[in-house]
């Protein structure tokens, strides 16, 4: 099988964007572009950084609902951007759990606290977390674990495939990620506007009833991940069984918002067909 709705991204305003699907089983459906090509990630770098954030959980170095961040907050709000920390400054701008500020602040914030728990360099640890044991050679952060990694198609693909059929962490883990955290929060969701509510799970942004939004018409409300300002997706339904990611090498515009919902619906369709 090889799906022919992803040559959509031929008709992108971009000059270059590379995607794939893949199966929980690793499978890939389909792929076109250069998949081995590195682009820059912005905030698809999250659940990435998310993933390490719940490798430390697992291995005992942090809990979930320890301190961490403003007063008040945890490890779970920084994930969950409930922490009151603003968009990209580090100042206090609501009470932990009251509204959803999508924060890139709050994830340095988390970064750094695990950093000084483990005693590794945010970026080392995500390497030695998650990028080593699933062979993602191409992918770096240097950086903000916010939205400075850098990946390929080829890559992301093996991570999809992972968070579909966890081996680095216990599926239960997964499962509570891609659960809504703090429930009927309200907040702006970057590029669609105001959202009630605007539910979010650990580094996972979640679809539910969301509009207007990134992903497809067809989407199952069960649909979980992230987009970034440099062009960039990765969704994951598990109501249709496969994960999809799309890299390009132009800024999140009016292009995308125009471009990538249809492409996911055309992807689904042929999927279900």
């Amino acid at each position: 099988m090889s799906l022919q709705s992803l040559a959509l991204i031929e008709n992108w305003p971009v000059p270059t964007a590379a995607a794939a699907v893949v199966r929980a089983d690793g499978a890939v459906l389909g792929a076109h572009g250069p998949g081995s090509r590195s682009f820059a990630l912005a905030s698809v770098t999250k659940p990435l950084a998310a993933y390490a954030a719940l490798v430390a959980y697992e291995e005992g170095a942090i809990e979930l609902d320890e301190p961490a961040g403003p007063a008040g907050s945890t490890v779970r709000h920084l994930l969950a951007h409930t922490s009151g920390l603003a968009f990209d400054e580090h100042r206090v701008t609501s009470a932990p759990g009251e509204r959803r500020l999508y924060s890139n602040a709050g994830f340095e914030v988390l970064g750094e606290h695990i950093a000084k728990a483990t005693d590794i360099a945010f970026g080392e640890y995500l390497r030695q977390a998650v990028l080593d044991p699933l062979g993602m050679a191409s992918t770096t952060l240097d950086g903000s674990p916010a939205k400075d990694g850098v990946s390929t198609v080829d890559d992301l693909v093996r991570f999809a495939a992972e968070v579909q059929a966890p081996r680095l962490l216990d599926p239960r883990t997964v499962a509570e990620a891609m659960t809504v955290q703090y429930p009927g929060t309200k907040g702006v969701l970057p590029g669609y506007g105001h959202q009630n509510p605007n539910d979010w799970g650990l580094g996972f942004e979640i679809r539910d009833s969301k509009s207007p939004h990134w992903t497809g018409s067809s989407s199952s409300p069960r649909t979980f991940g992230h987009f970034g300002q440099s062009g960039t997706f990765l969704w994951i339904d598990p109501d249709a069984g496969a994960a999809c990611v799309a890299l390009t090498d132009r800024p999140f515009g009016p292009w995308a918002a125009e471009a990538w919902p249809p492409f996911t619906d055309a992807v689904l369709a042929e999927l279900q067909g």
